[in-house]
């Protein structure tokens, strides 16, 4: 298997870090274009809790964040990882802005979106074509699970197919594509979470993040779990599904996460998962 760092330091030669950024998106699912709610497990910060303040500028956030691990990165570089809501979802010209204002850093080796596949136009597209020929670009895609059922429940807002277009737009354009992956949602088995990683690396992504599910306050899920519609995975179960997981990874498709730790401030469950540092030496010693 092909672990992210190690990926990084063959692809830039030495320690890159990745900075959380926020620009300020909104997302398609929460402004009423798609729906108002957005997905079930979706945070008020639209999954960016560890981002910058939206209401300071790329550069200064850039700068901060590089001013906090200075510790951690000595003579590294960084990805720009615009990571709250989603990220290609606003006007081109603000988009372009965004980006070369991240891009023009130059400790900034890549840029790192995360977006929905249904945020993908072909003015977007094109704009992404353009900043890959100044740094490689990358986009992640919220898909969670290839299961109907299971996306309806959690109102993904739309079907399979949109993806599937949606990487092959992107591979066209020699962009990078990590596909997000959550282990642990309602009503699916091991086997069904197994499916999903097979398809998502026989679909065209470049990358995959598995990550557990985590009840948050404040979200539509987390009633569903007060009331006992929801279970979550003990560690024992979810570090026997990674095992499985991971069989089914080829070499070519770099392992991006392997789990993933909510804000303990807002974190419901399963409280095992906030004990990062033992929930990563797990995985090291039984996953990979």
């Amino acid at each position: 298997m092909k672990l992210l760092n190690d990926y990084l330091r063959e692809t830039f030669g030495c320690k890159v870090y990745k900075i959380a950024l926020n620009g300020g998106f909104a997302c398609p699912n929460r402004d009423g274009t798609i729906g108002t709610g957005g997905c079930i497990f979706c945070s008020a910060g639209g999954s960016g809790e560890f981002a910058a303040d939206p209401h300071k500028g790329i550069a200064e956030q850039l700068k901060e964040a590089k001013r906090r691990v200075s510790r951690k990165v000595k003579d590294g570089k960084y990805i720009a990882y615009f990571q709250a809501y989603s990220g290609t979802y606003a006007p081109v010209e603000r988009l372009r802005s965004l980006y070369t204002e991240a891009m023009e850093d130059p400790d900034v080796v890549a840029l790192s979106v995360a977006t929905r596949p249904d945020c993908l136009q072909e003015e977007v597209l094109e704009l992404l074509s353009e900043m890959r020929q100044i740094k490689p670009v990358w986009i992640e895609l919220g898909l969670q699970t290839i299961h109907p059922d299971t996306a309806t429940y959690i109102r993904r807002g739309y079907e399979l197919p949109v993806y599937d277009e949606a990487v092959s737009a992107l591979r066209k354009r020699d962009i990078e594509v990590i596909a997000h992956v959550i282990i642990g949602l309602p009503g699916e088995t091991p086997a069904d979470m197994v499916e999903t990683v097979r398809y998502v690396c026989n679909s065209g992504a470049t990358g995959i993040k598995l990550q557990l599910l985590h009840v948050l306050s404040g979200t539509d899920l987390a009633k569903e779990y007060a009331l006992g519609k929801v279970q979550v995975l003990s560690e024992d179960a979810y570090i026997d599904i990674l095992k499985e997981c991971v069989k089914v990874i080829p070499e070519n498709v770099v392992i991006h996460r392997l789990t993933g730790d909510g804000d303990k401030k807002i974190l419901i469950a399963p409280k095992w998962s906030g004990n990062k540092k033992h929930v990563w030496n797990r995985i090291q010693r039984e996953v990979i």
